[in-house]
C-alpha cells in the first residue's frame, strides 16, 4: 500500500472524525453516477423513437400531398399489413374508413366511389391499385421518394 493510501486511510479511520462527510461523498458520487445513466438511456430512448417515427414520415405525407387516399375496414387483415408497413407515419396517409363498427355494412362514401375491394388505392389519375401494395410500388406510382 502506498504512503498516500495509509495516510488518506488513517485519517478516514480516526475516532473524532465524523463520518458523515465520507458518506456525503460517497452518496454523491453514487447519485452523480446514477444521474448519469439515466441521462444516456434517456439519450438513448429520444434519439431511437425521433428516428423510428420519421423513417417514412416524408413518404406517407408525399403520398397525402399528391392526394393518394387509401380505402380500408377496421377489420381487413390486409389494410392492417398494408398499415403495419407505414408504422407510426400511416398517420399522414390520407385513409379512408369503409367500415361501419357493429356492422358488416360499409360507408355510403365507400359505396359511392365504387370501392369492392380492400384495401385499395385510389391515385389522382382515377386509377386505383387494389390490395396490400409494397411501398415500393406506391413509390413508383407517384414519384415518391422512399428513404
Amino acid at each position: 500500500m502506498s504512503k498516500e493510501r495509509r495516510k488518506w486511510q488513517a485519517e478516514r479511520e480516526q475516532p473524532g472524525r465524523p463520518k458523515t462527510d465520507l458518506l456525503r461523498s460517497e452518496r454523491t458520487r453514487t447519485i452523480l453516477v446514477a444521474a448519469g445513466i439515466v441521462v444516456v438511456f434517456a439519450g438513448i430512448y429520444i434519439f431511437a423513437a425521433h428516428k423510428g417515427e420519421t423513417r417514412l414520415d416524408a413518404f406517407a405525407k408525399c403520398l397525402s400531398d399528391k392526394q393518394v387516399k387509401m380505402y380500408g375496414l377496421f377489420w381487413c387483415e390486409h389494410c392492417a399489413q398494408q398499415k403495419e408497413m407505414f408504422g407510426s407515419s400511416f398517420k399522414y396517409v390520407t385513409y379512408i374508413e369503409c367500415g361501419i363498427k357493429g356492422s358488416r355494412d360499409e360507408e355510403p362514401v365507400c359505396k359511392t366511389a365504387g370501392v369492392k375491394n380492400f384495401p385499395t388505392w385510389e391515385f389522382p389519375d382515377g386509377s386505383r391499385k387494389e390490395g396490400a401494395q409494397p411501398l415500393e410500388v406506391l413509390s413508383e406510382k407517384t414519384a415518391c421518394e422512399l428513404p
